[in-house]
């Protein structure tokens, strides 16, 4: 028995995507027996390239069953049956995270289409589900939604079932998830550690720190890295022999902290930072209409960006983004070059800036709200998030657009007292790094409180 599964996703980082969509066909060889497919609410944003991919977006989803409620569902459906998708590894991976945010561990055999579409069809210029589909005729509807994709994969493993005449290659293609053994030293250590927020760093024989690393849970951070077959976690594991760790009480400060310490100590299994963390800025100008424009270009000598960002993708994710929250003009913030309006006026999602009807000042207003948000010249501002402990918070304090440094505190008083605020923290060098990271996380996660002073 088999079931042929497709998830859609949010995007973003690599083990924090969500499931925003599944479509599970239980097949037995010859036809579906059961099926189950739902939109899933995935509590957290889905990435602009994502939602222009699939179609799906976070309106869609607010409504949608979260995906503890329908866990039970997919448990049943693939009783008994190895789970069959094409690039299983990463549908396999992304189900085993979902269940393992509710506690729960998820296991089964796994065959990939693209594998064994691989042996048995190697004369296939391409193996992308859309190529190959198209390649041998088989229709598919839906592209890059669960139901369409799950179902051309049915269709398509059922040919490669018939290519395996004798099944010899879908019955070697098996794979099992082997339980990983963790050395006793290793053992100790991760019993040494703590499940929080911080910073976590690594010895060697000789108490030298030869690794460092941030994570929101640093015991289950360190098990990852001691049970990874990767070839660099495999060399740290044979040397390390003692951990200490941080908390740091929310990941903000735990990326600064880690920034400071990879440069400080540079340790030997840390990828050496280079002068910026970032790449491209967020730039405005006046165009010659008296439109107020935005623009994501590589940061030159020109230091006068608005905010920064790590990729000239993660600057157009933004755009996306502002574009649709705030109705402004495709063309007018660089993501269309075009001499007509932007594809958004067509659908009535853009007031016509691109070709005058919305007036100059109405539209830079909008703008105006964008950069303000945004823009961290000459604020003055503290950043409130959780402590260490419940009763402690932490603060993060910026000075005309400097972050001066981070604390903890555990009266308001010291909250709502900038003069005394600056005694209790810990002084930073003014860094465009430090910067970075701070605007970078507002762009994308939320703290608890920001006071301006």
């Amino acid at each position: 028995m088999y079931a042929i599964v497709d998830v859609e996703t949010t995007g973003g980082k690599f083990n924090e995507e969500g499931i925003t969509e599944i479509a599970i066909y239980k097949f037995d060889g010859h036809e579906i027996v059961d099926q189950f497919a739902s939109l899933v609410n995935p509590e957290k944003e889905i990435q602009p390239f994502v939602v222009k991919l699939t179609g799906i977006n976070n309106k869609m989803l607010a409504r949608a069953p979260k995906f503890y409620e329908v866990a039970k569902r997919i448990i049943e459906i693939m009783q008994g049956a190895v789970l069959v998708a094409h690039n299983a590894n990463f549908d396999y991976r992304m189900l085993r995270i979902e269940f393992e945010r509710l506690g729960y561990e998820f296991h089964t055999q796994t065959l990939c289409t693209v594998e064994l579409a691989q042996q048995l069809m190697p004369e296939e210029e391409s193996y992308s589900l859309g190529k190959l589909t198209r390649s041998l005729g088989i229709p598919i509807t839906d592209r890059h939604r669960a139901t369409g994709d799950a179902l051309a994969t049915v269709k398509l493993f059922k040919m490669l079932m018939a290519k395996d005449s004798d099944k010899t290659i879908i019955s070697t293609s098996l794979k099992s998830e082997t339980r990983k053994k963790v050395e006793p030293n290793l053992k100790k250590l991760i019993e040494k550690s703590v499940s929080t927020t911080g910073v976590f760093y690594f010895y060697n024989q000789n108490s030298e720190l030869i690794h460092l690393g941030k994570s929101k849970n640093i015991k289950k951070r360190v098990t990852q890295i001691f049970t990874s077959s990767q070839a660099k976690q495999k060399k740290i594991q044979k040397l390390v022999t003692d951990l200490s760790f941080e908390k740091t009480g929310n990941e903000l400060i735990a990326l600064l902290k880690e920034n400071i310490e990879i440069k400080k100590n540079k340790p030997k299994f840390n990828k050496s930072l280079r002068k910026k963390n970032f790449s491209h800025g967020l730039y405005s100008f006046i165009d010659n209409d008296g439109y107020l424009n935005l623009k994501v270009k590589a940061i030159g000598k020109d230091m006068g960006y608005i905010t920064s960002f790590s990729s000239l993708k993660s600057g157009k994710n933004f755009l996306e983004k502002m574009v649709s929250q705030h109705q402004l003009c495709r063309k007018l913030v660089g993501l269309e070059e075009i001499d007509t309006n932007c594809e958004n006026y067509a659908i009535e999602q853009c007031h016509g800036a691109c070709i005058q009807v919305e007036n100059a000042e109405s539209y830079n207003a909008k703008v105006q709200v964008v950069i303000n948000q945004h823009n961290f010249i000459d604020k003055n501002i503290i950043i409130i998030d959780k402590g260490r402990e419940t009763t402690e918070r932490s603060a993060i304090m910026v000075e005309n657009g400097i972050v001066l440094g981070y604390g903890f505190v555990d009266l308001q008083f010291q909250v709502t007292h900038p003069q005394v605020l600056k005694k209790v923290i810990t002084v930073l060098k003014d860094d465009l790094d430090i910067r970075h990271i701070v605007q970078s996380y507002l762009r994308h996660k939320k703290v608890k409180k920001i006071i301006e002073y």
